[in-house]
Parts: structure tokens; C-alpha cells; sequence
């Protein structure tokens, strides 16, 4: 949120009731040894997660429910949904101690941006009039009880350097905090909006104008040069063997009355 003065919700009343030493003193901890980082102090995500489901502990625990008669009623399409929402839903991690104290002074307690009284590294004043060529969008949920309406869109009326041709601001209906940044309503209202304004305010993806080229006549072809026809050469005969002479069988000899065969010879 950019102006949590307007429309404050439940968490901008917890920050203002309280000072900056509570929440040191009362969520902030070190990491336990055996984790990266081990003594660093953070605001661990456990305890982000129980706030954000304290705060709507009547829905989530109605999920619950439906979601053990979907598997009784062996309803497996409505019970994949519900573990794919609390898969993502419940990975939180953890913040760091020093961006989570200064988030909560500065944007919740004083709500310096919007009073023109931010800091950059405690000693140079963020300008937020200075912006005049980066486009601005803002998107709020009806519903959202974290930074309420009015709060981000807040952001239009410090951006005085902007052309209002550059600034744009859509409200989804029916989401809460979460729905405005994931979801069905996200991917499908939400998200074609924001890739639509990217391109109609970043001048690479607009069309550049096309000039007609200067084509140039295709040279005119070459006939190809007849292949030499290869030489011919001479064909040999064959050489034919000539059949080999048939032998004439001997005429059978002929007995004469003395037993002696008598006969010619082939």
C-alpha cells in the first residue's frame, strides 16, 4: 500500500496501536541453528502465515471440511484444486527483521511515501514527481482486507510528473488481498490487463513503420553449360567358344559263326 490513512484495515490498526520496540520485541527472531543463516533475525513466516489465517479462520477451516467430503464423495477434481491452493498458499517465508520493522514504520506508522517524507538511505528524499517516462498501472480487489481500496491507487496522486495518458487503475471485483495476485480471476481478468498496458506503453513492442525497400532485378540466369558427353568406347566381342566336336559312337560288332567279332571301327 502507498497511503494506509485511507480505509485502514485490520493490520494498519494493528501497526498504528503499537510501537516499533513491540514487534521487535514480540515477532522478531533468530534463525535456529542448523538452518542457513543461523542467528539472523527475522520475522519467521510461520507467524506471517498464522496472521494471515486468523484473520479468515471461518473460511479456511469451511475448505477444510469441503475438502474431506470431496473425498469421501470421491469428488478427486475439487480435492486436487484444494491442495494445489494451500500448496502455494501456505509457502511463506520468512522476512527479513530489518525490512520487516522498516516496512512497518515507515509505510503502516508514518506513511512517509505519501506524505512526501521518505528517505533514501536516511539522508536523500525520494521525489516521486521526478517519474515523467515510466508508465504507472495500479490494480486493488474489492474485497481485499489487507490494504484496503484506496490505499495503492493512492500511488496516481504523488506521481504528479506523469501524464494522465500514462496512468491507468483497475479494481477486480470479488477478490481479497491474495485473488489480486493469483488465482482464477487473476489469470484471467487481472493478468491480460497488465500484459496489455506493458505493451501499449513500451515502444519496443510497438510496430515500427515499414518503408518499401528498393528491390533489385534478379540478374539474368546463365544457361548452363553443356556436360561433355563422355567417349564412347568400343565393345569387345565376346569371345564364343565353339562346341566341342561330338565323338561318333563305334557301330556295334557283329559275331560271325566262329566267334570272332568282326565289325569297323568309327
Amino acid at each position: 500500500p502507498i497511503d494506509t490513512r485511507r480505509h485502514p484495515t485490520a493490520p494498519c490498526k494493528l501497526a498504528t496501536d503499537h510501537s516499533i520496540e513491540t514487534f521487535e520485541r514480540t515477532v522478531i527472531y533468530p534463525v535456529p541453528i542448523g538452518y542457513p543463516g543461523a542467528f539472523r533475525l527475522v520475522y519467521p513466516g510461520f507467524l506471517q502465515l498464522g496472521g494471515f489465517v486468523s484473520m479468515n479462520l471461518d473460511r479456511h477451516l469451511e475448505a477444510h471440511l469441503n475438502q474431506f467430503d470431496h473425498l469421501v464423495q470421491g469428488d478427486g477434481d475439487s480435492a486436487d484444486k484444494h491442495r494445489a491452493f494451500y500448496a502455494e498458499y501456505n509457502a511463506v517465508m520468512d522476512l527479513t527483521a530489518e525490512y520487516y520493522l522498516q516496512t512497518i514504520e515507515t509505510v503502516f506508522q508514518k506513511q512517509a511515501l505519501a506524505k512526501g517524507e521518505m528517505m533514501y538511505r536516511g539522508d536523500r528524499l525520494v521525489k516521486t514527481g521526478a517519474i515523467e517516462k515510466t508508465a504507472l498501472m495500479t490494480v486493488e480487489g474489492e474485497l481485499d482486507d489487507i490494504s484496503g481500496i484506496g490505499q495503492t491507487v493512492a500511488a496516481h496522486d504523488i506521481c504528479t510528473g506523469l501524464d494522465e495518458k500514462m496512468k491507468t487503475h483497475y479494481e477486480q471485483k470479488g477478490v481479497g488481498h491474495y485473488g489480486v495476485f493469483n488465482g482464477r480471476k487473476f489469470n484471467g481478468q487481472i493478468a491480460p490487463r497488465i500484459a496489455a498496458f506493458i505493451r501499449a506503453h513500451d515502444p519496443k513492442t510497438k510496430e515500427p513503420e515499414v518503408k518499401a525497400a528498393v528491390v533489385a532485378k534478379p540478374a539474368p540466369k546463365k544457361a548452363k553449360a553443356a556436360a561433355p558427353a563422355a567417349k564412347k568406347r568400343p565393345v569387345k566381342a565376346a569371345t564364343v567358344k565353339k562346341p566341342a566336336a561330338l565323338k561318333k559312337k563305334a557301330a556295334p560288332r557283329k559275331s560271325t559263326a566262329n566267334g570272332k567279332a568282326t565289325g569297323k571301327q568309327g
